[in-house]
């Protein structure tokens, strides 16, 4: 699993949100989301940022290029 996904995966338990939850908030489909969890898809960068946006991090961090 990549740092992003993993990341992701870690923040959304963190707050525990399901992952629809969590594409309802961002205005995308599940399945999309689900991509970007199991590693197999990637997000806009609108959609990048709108995730930081939601969990309160870093672009950065989610991209593994930060710690925090």
């Amino acid at each position: 699993m990549n740092i992003f996904a993993q990341r992701l995966k870690e923040l959304r338990r963190e707050k525990n949100l399901t992952q629809s939850n969590v594409a309802a908030q961002l205005g995308i489909k599940q399945q999309s989301y689900l991509r970007y969890e199991t590693g197999t898809g990637e997000p806009s960068l609108d959609t990048l940022v709108a995730i930081a946006k939601l969990f309160g991090v870093s672009a950065d961090y989610l991209l593994g290029l930060a710690e925090y």
